[in-house]
């Protein structure tokens, strides 16, 4: 992923997956958590699985073995189910055989939220501190699986409850093909996030218009801390606001700062510009990293399931459960 400028105090908030919706007597706060308990050993799972068909690098066995756990997946859980398919051309030339995969929780609602996240997995390490490794693939644990992982458990714990609107889960593809730092290719930004700029030029359903939308990028990381990415203030203040509100009320306050992160070119760009709608970006920012502001292990082969953290899924997962549930 093409992204600007980024150890953990975390609090469990539950041991078990129960259910949240039960408030002691002495609770006085205005605010209290809402809907179930997000699992985190659920995501962790949904994360390995993916990992286990290797990196979903564009066009490989794995990338397409990996698009139809996914869609099972999600119509396991009762969703409706869409592929968006689309040949797409990367920096280089090759073409990408790209798929969105769109998961519409209570599709006939017209009120709606929007979570998405990247799927497909970056083809070389060009950031690894080992430069053996810069044409390597990526396993992309964090950069990719981890916010599908996400999103696959709450559509789970939806699909076993009751929520008063729709949510679209979408997938998108061809993220992570931008230019590589050993590359003498321009980078002007458009070569990343190609999957989210085809649908935000062709939406799957006319009209569509959702009351905001949250992108989920690296949101498994150990030691990841969430600062409100700078795109996302411009774009979506109002939506920055609610969600770090809803880190506050269900205890990982720590994990989400009130600081400003970087100016991130992610796939909410082309949701915000060209499918005008309100979307901001969850995503970690490590201000005293030396190799990357997004974490020691973006972009390398380090990138893997020892560096995913389920206190980060847990804070992230339980944070979006009670964004949906006060809507």
């Amino acid at each position: 992923m093409k992204k600007g400028v980024f150890l953990v105090l975390s609090i469990l908030l539950m041991l078990s997956c129960g259910n949240l919706r039960k408030q002691t007597a002495d609770e006085t706060a205005v605010a209290q958590p809402v809907g179930p308990a997000f699992c985190a050993d659920s995501a962790y799972q949904y994360c390995q699985a993916q990992c286990n068909f290797g990196p979903r690098v564009m066009n490989s066995v794995a990338h397409d073995q990996c698009e139809q756990w996914i869609i099972a997946k999600f119509k396991s859980f009762g969703m409706e189910v869409m592929a968006q398919k689309a040949d797409l051309k990367g920096y280089d030339g090759t073409i990408l055989h790209s798929t969105n995969i769109i998961a519409s929780y209570k599709p006939e609602l017209s009120e709606r939220v929007l979570l998405c996240a990247h799927w497909d997995s970056r083809p070389w390490a060009d950031n690894d501190p080992d430069e053996a490794n810069h044409k390597k693939p990526v396993m992309a644990a964090n950069d990719g699986a981890s916010g599908v992982a996400v999103m696959l458990e709450v559509a789970r714990l939806l699909s076993a409850d009751t929520l008063g609107i729709g949510v679209d889960f979408i997938c998108f593809d061809a993220e992570d093909w931008g230019v590589p730092q050993w590359s003498d290719a321009t980078d002007d930004g458009n070569s990343w996030a190609l999957g989210a700029q085809y649908w935000s030029a062709n939406l799957h359903r006319k009209g569509y218009k959702p009351r905001f939308g949250i992108l989920l990028d690296m949101v498994g990381g150990q030691g990841a801390q969430f600062y409100k990415e700078g795109m996302s203030l411009q774009y979506a203040s109002n939506v920055v606001d609610k969600v770090w509100r809803a880190a506050q009320v269900v205890g990982f306050g720590s994990l989400f700062p009130t600081q400003t992160g970087g100016y991130i070119t992610d796939d909410h760009i082309p949701v915000n510009t060209k499918a005008k709608i309100p979307t901001i970006d969850i995503i970690p920012y490590y201000p005293n990293c030396e190799q990357s502001s997004f974490g020691p292990t973006w972009h390398t082969v380090n990138d893997d399931m020892a560096h995913i953290d389920k206190n980060t899924l847990q804070a992230v997962g339980q944070t979006m459960i009670q964004v949906l549930y006060s809507e």
